[in-house]
């Protein structure tokens, strides 16, 4: 899905580099997810789990 692709790729290159070690564990480990599952946590449509909702809300933010 191109939308899903540039909402991640607006994440690696902004947030990415900076972010701590644990954060970029868990946006690798997001990379992995099905796709059905990252767009409903992108439009909200599921709760991400713990391990995701700071990456997924900074995403959202940055939309």
């Amino acid at each position: 899905m191109r939308e899903l692709d540039e909402l991640l790729l607006g994440y690696l290159a902004q947030r990415y580099e900076l972010a701590p070690d644990d954060e970029k564990a868990a946006f690798r480990a997001l990379l992995k997810l099905p796709d059905p599952q990252l767009v409903g946590y992108l439009l909200q449509k599921e709760i991400p789990a713990p391990r995701f909702r700071m990456i997924i809300d900074d995403i959202l933010k940055r939309t």
